[in-house]
């Protein structure tokens, strides 16, 4: 393991969790590899006291020491739906005020409402306010006017936070998104286009509000802009809900930080999967970084902590070899100039005819790979309900329970609790619920990538 710290970033680390050992001619390596940042998210996404530092103590070169330290642009659906209840709209302008009050001094941030077409309602022009006093009670007033009205095209939301936070040289771009209703007045494949388009560009969180809206789609575009996705079934959640995320975006302290996975001649990566908070299946992301080299994105950082499983298959090899497998290391990209290191970790493999030493299962390998499954399962289970296999989604259901409490993963045993009625934890039988509450259905399929963390041992 190796810290880079840098004066005004969180300091890293990393930590490869793994069993190195196969058997002859093996060739799947699988590694648990924990990213740590500390020292970053307690001032709230403000810099560090003191004046910004690269590595000679100039200023970095990849953004203005005036910069805004984060900048952030609100979505807020105002389709016609919203008025159905008129609570619902209510709510979202309550919970949309919380929210800018929650906007740090020197921040940089805008509204937008949302409909069939994109409008910015906060600071206009084109532009992003700055956040002190006067202008987060001027972005309180233009909220309060909100009115419902219209359709959904949330593509065309995304668009223009994406010019918005553009305009901004800000170390974290970020976004926040509420909607109530499905994306009717906007094709699959232009929202699709959309999210590839402002991938790597900012992160983005999103909610959906009672239950009128598609689970695929909301957690789509959380998992395509690396944030966080959730339901909040009763509107009166809202503003308590829409706080808690801007405080956690003004945690962020460092953004556009990747996994860099190098491996040798012959060998190559087979998977990378975020298992921790939530499962977040990163493979299909790759962007060549050089020779043997790709870079998978993570967004952005404070004070946390992170587990990805590596896996990676390597050349087959008689008792006795040994090689490194992958080297990972966490980067920054640096424009014009090599990546800023932040931490690095190594993966190894070594071949043995000692069958006890070969076939032991890591505990964080085994414990992720479980709740990767569990994911998995419970979406196959509630697919297999609503197309009416009975059968099917008994099995798969089944086997959630089984998983969630053998990982400990008591909040998803809850959920699953009130889809099926639990017959044998540890069979894993169930019978499903003949009434199942809509808001119930839709919790559990939206949290269903939340992880519990394996606590860690001794490598």
């Amino acid at each position: 393991m190796a810290n880079f710290a840098k004066s005004n970033v969180p300091r890293f680390s990393v930590d490869v969790y793994q069993n190195p050992y196969l058997p002859e001619h093996g060739q799947e390596v699988n590694a648990i590899v924990t990213v740590t940042a500390t020292g970053g998210g307690t001032t709230g996404g403000l810099p560090l006291p003191g004046p910004p530092h690269g590595p000679e103590g100039d200023a970095p070169r990849d953004r203005s020491p005036d910069a805004p330290p984060a900048a952030v642009v609100l979505m807020v659906d105002c389709s016609g739906s919203m008025d159905y209840p008129p609570a619902k709209m209510r709510n979202a302008r309550e919970a949309t005020r919380a929210a800018v009050d929650a906007v740090r001094d020197g921040v940089a941030f805008a509204v937008v409402a949302g409909t069939h077409t994109a409008k910015e309602i906060y600071p206009g022009g084109g532009r992003l306010a700055v956040a002190d006093a006067a202008t987060r009670a001027s972005a309180k007033e233009a909220v309060r006017r909100l009115t419902p009205g219209g359709g959904t095209a949330i593509g065309t939301w995304l668009r223009l936070a994406d010019a918005l936070l553009a305009s901004s040289d800000a170390a974290v771009r970020h976004g926040i998104l509420l909607t109530d209703g499905r994306n009717e007045h906007e094709d699959p494949e232009t929202l699709r286009e959309t999210l590839n388009a402002c991938a790597g560009r900012f992160t983005c969180d999103a909610r959906g509000v009672g239950t009128d809206w598609e689970v695929k789609e909301v957690t789509g575009i959380a998992t395509a802009l690396l944030g966080t996705a959730d339901i909040v079934a009763d509107p009166a959640g809202l503003a308590t809900d829409f706080t808690g995320m801007m405080a956690a975006a003004m945690g962020k302290e460092i953004g556009d930080v990747a996994l860099r996975l190098w491996t040798p001649q012959g060998a190559e990566i087979a998977f990378v999967k975020q298992v921790a908070p939530t499962v977040v299946d990163l493979t299909g992301r790759r962007a060549q970084a050089g020779p043997r080299a790709g870079d998978y994105p993570t967004g952005s950082w404070g004070d946390e902590s992170r587990d990805y499983h590596v896996c990676v298959r390597v050349p087959p090899a008689a008792v006795g070899r040994e090689m490194l497998a992958a080297r990972v290391s966490l980067i920054r990209p640096r424009p014009g100039d090599a990546p800023e290191v932040l931490g690095q970790g190594l993966v190894r493999a070594l071949w043995t005819d000692d069958s006890a030493a070969s076939t032991a299962i890591n505990p964080q390998v085994a414990h992720y790979t479980g709740q990767a499954e569990l994911a998995r399962v419970i979406q196959q289970g509630l697919d297999a309900r609503r197309a009416g296999d009975e059968g099917g989604a008994t099995a798969k259901l089944g086997r959630a329970v089984q998983l969630a409490a053998a990982s400990g993963n008591g909040e998803t045993a809850k959920l699953l609790a009130k889809v099926v009625d639990v017959v044998d934890v540890a069979a894993g039988t169930v019978r499903l619920k003949a009434k199942v509450a809509e808001a119930d259905e839709m919790t559990l399929e939206t949290r269903s990538t939340k992880t519990v963390r394996v606590k860690k041992a001794a490598n």
